[in-house]
């Protein structure tokens, strides 16, 4: 085993003796990184192996910082509302956004009540992110200099974040904001850009693909898994933690985050996909401002509102600046709007310390039963889960965290504040979910859609539950391009079940070109688009709606379909998964020969023809380690054959011009791919976008990308068997190469 290196001392001392970390600090470091062990692969892979479970914390919290301490900060500086202070005035609005929720003096007093073992946890990732930038001193923290242990309930997952960003900046800032407010939030900038480089600009849907495969349907009576999470690209990092405590979880883990967020252990995988789930609810009241305040109406009395002052640091060219806002809150919880005189108070699921308990615990469950026993903690709010296990249980778990209501009120719109009938009463437990458990199918699929297709004709019935279980636009193209692929397969095995995955049909374009087709062999001889639409119809009407790089016949769908898309829907911001859906029962023929003509139009003018392949448009380039990724169509790019979820692409790649660009360059989609079957041991294969380290120069900075773009997955070094023969590096938390 390597030792603790003189260089690393001499580092730690030396940060020591200019006001750094204390001398007990600097001990317990030394002591805790001498107890673990960092194997790099021959795909950069860390694969940790600590003593305890703490120690695998602060091995592999030090190795995501060493692949990209920029998105750890990031992360954190957005999960804690402190994002302004390095972004300046456009996070603002973020920034209090979160703010309302995440309060540091509760998150402290919350890490203090919390049970041992977790406190551990959080020392230790504390620890090591601090012990990495003080090995590391070339790596400039923009904020965050020193990491507390509270600071890691921020960031618990159990979908509080991504629950917090549903609520609107720009009516936040319409209710809290002033004259000398910025104008936009650092978002909304961004697309604002994007419409005007790129006026059919097509928003990606967010989200992601879970399969499981049941012992009847897989070629060897094992259970299989397919992970599968569509998120921007270099979101998460790829690893292994071990420990002697019985910790042994592979995966996906998102920046900052101390346990594996998607992925398995030697037993068991899990797989989150964003779910439609109806957790989060508006209430609205009538505030009457008194000599002391407001208040509101609440059953037969008044209630007073809650104000409190929130003060905001923000970056303001070489200096820090503050802003003060005093903000409100009623029962329900903060007030983030006003609609029609009244003000909107927000209520949802904020309990970090049980989050961040289910979060880490799941990926030490060994089958069904130890997974099934962590969802009792009901916070995983905005999430389906997909799961497998070693036993041939396969399962679908709905959003974890679902307000029992009155199921007499709307509750996709804001309700009555003062009526106590509109109060939560509790939540649905486990076994009052749509769940399913081993259907009879042999399969299980979710794809962001409702749980009533999760399992074909096993799947639950709409009819059981309360009408907001049934939240969202119905089925979206990847959830009939799942079901259609799951259900003709007999005998997976991961070569089929890779095959399933990137599956090249589009099912959206089986609605939409038909009707397209119509409308041009409806069209009199006379008509001028019968001789100039000639062409590109026959092309769409003889395609077999196959994605690929060679095909011109998807360039011309995409271009067209998008060009339908801003001609067609009245709010272009919506994102919704059934875009398809809406096109056709929304477009008009004029509609869908105008969308041809400008995308003909469009393509001769950006490429000098029309009949332009897919691969020659669409491409996967990576040049710098910027979250906000520049392009250029002079840059090296590799084509990539998978098309936009939009249209039903199991392997979605979110693409679309950038300013100064002719061709579409993917940021979002496929970013980490996994099957992996169970038994006796684990089989697995994966892919990572690009490549694993995000040092521009480093030889894992995109030596995954070819292969990315073919959907070739690599074997998984889950077992010391496996990993023998591909290792490339071994050492200590802070040792240097």
């Amino acid at each position: 085993m390597p030792r603790l290196s003189l260089f690393v001392l001499a580092l730690v001392a030396a940060a020591c003796s200019t006001g750094g970390p204390s001398r007990e600090e600097r001990s317990r470091w030394e002591a805790q990184a001498a107890r673990v062990t960092i194997t790099r692969d021959d795909w950069g892979i860390p694969h940790i192996r600590g003593k305890s479970d703490a120690d695998a914390v602060f091995g592999m919290v030090s190795a995501q910082a060493e692949d990209d301490f920029n998105r750890i900060e990031v992360n954190y500086l957005n999960a804690m509302g402190r994002l302004a202070e390095a972004e300046g005035k456009k996070a603002i609005w973020s920034d209090l956004r979160m703010r309302l929720f995440i309060d540091p003096d509760t998150l402290r007093a919350q890490y203090a009540a919390s049970p041992a073992w977790l406190r551990t946890l959080m020392d230790a990732w504390a620890d090591g992110l601090n012990h990495f930038l003080a090995t590391h001193p070339e790596v400039k923290p923009r904020v965050l200099t020193h990491f507390e242990p509270w600071m890691a309930l921020a960031f618990s997952e159990g979908s509080i974040g991504g629950d917090i960003e549903t609520i609107s900046l720009p009516a936040l800032e319409a209710f809290y904001g002033g004259p000398d407010t910025a104008s936009a939030s650092a978002g909304s900038a961004h697309l604002d850009v994007a419409r005007a480089a790129a006026p059919t600009f097509l928003v990606e849907p967010t989200g992601s693909n879970g399969f499981a495969i049941g012992p009847s349907r897989s070629a060897s009576g094992k259970a299989l898994l397919l992970i599968n999470p569509h998120t921007s690209f270099f979101f998460r990092e790829e690893l292994q933690m071990t420990s002697d405590e019985g910790l042994n979880a592979y995966g996906a883990v998102t920046w900052g985050q101390f346990f594996v967020y998607q992925g398995f252990n030697a037993t068991a995988g899990w797989m989150h996909t964003s779910s439609n789930n109806d957790a989060i609810d508006e209430y609205a009241v009538t505030a009457t401002r008194t000599a002391d305040g407001y208040t509101y109406a609440y059953d037969s009395a008044q209630r007073r509102v809650v104000s409190q002052r929130i003060s905001l640091r923000y970056r303001d060219g070489d200096r820090m600046a503050t802003r003060e806002f005093t903000v409100y809150r009623t029962h329900h919880g903060p007030v983030v709007r006003e609609a029609e005189g009244k003000w909107i108070a927000v209520r949802l699921m904020n309990e970090p310390v049980k989050a961040l308990t289910q979060s880490f615990s799941r990926t030490k469950a060994k089958n069904l039963a130890e997974f099934r026993a962590t969802m009792e903690l009901h916070t995983n709010s905005s999430n389906n889960t997909v799961f497998a296990d070693a036993e041939g249980n396969t399962a679908y778990f709905h959003a974890n965290f679902i307000p029992r209501r009155d199921t007499r009120y709307d509750w996709s719109k804001p309700v009555d504040g003062s009526d106590p009938r509109t109060e939560w009463q509790g939540v649905h437990s486990v076994d009052e979910s749509p769940n399913v458990f081993n259907p009879s199918t042999g399969w299980i699929q979710n794809t962001n859609n409702a749980p009533f297709s999760a399992a074909g004709a096993a799947s639950p019935k709409p009819s059981a539950y309360p009408r907001y279980f049934e939240a969202g636009e119905g089925e979206n193209a990847r959830g009939l391009h799942a079901i259609e692929v799951l259900s003709r397969e007999r005998a997976f095995d991961l070569d089929k079940l890779i095959a399933a995955a990137y599956d090249p049909h589009l099912p959206a374009f089986d609605a939409l070109i038909p009707a397209l087709v119509r409308d041009y062999d409806a069209l009199r001889a006379s008509d001028a688009r019968k001789a100039a639409l000639k062409e590109p119809v026959a092309l769409l009407r003889a395609w077999d709606r196959r994605s690929g790089t060679k095909s011109v016949a998807l360039t011309l769908a995409h271009y067209w379909g998008t060009e339908l898309v801003t001609r067609v829907r009245t709010d272009p911001d919506a994102e919704g998964t059934s875009v398809f859906a809406y096109m056709a029962r929304a477009a008009s023929g004029e509609h869908r020969l105008g969308a041809l003509e400008a995308a003909v139009a469009r393509l001769t003018a950006d490429f000098g023809d029309w009949r332009t392949a897919w691969g020659d448009v669409n491409r996967f380039q990576r040049l710098t380690a910027d979250i906000e990724q520049p392009f250029s169509d002079s840059g090296a790019s590799i084509p990539v054959g998978f098309a936009s979820a939009n249209w039903g692409s199991l392997a979605a790649f979110g693409a679309r011009q950038y300013p100064g660009t002719k061709r579409m360059y993917g940021t979002y989609g496929n970013s980490f791919v996994a099957v992996v079957e169970f038994g006796d041991s684990v089989m697995a294969r994966a892919i990572t976008a690009g490549g694993l380290n995000s040092v521009p120069g480093s030889k894992h900075f995109n030596d995954q990308a070819e292969r990315y773009a073919r959907g070739d997955l690599r074997t998984v070094y889950f077992h010391p068997s496996q990993l023998e023969g591909h290792v490339e590096r071994v050492y200590r938390p802070g040792e240097r190469p």
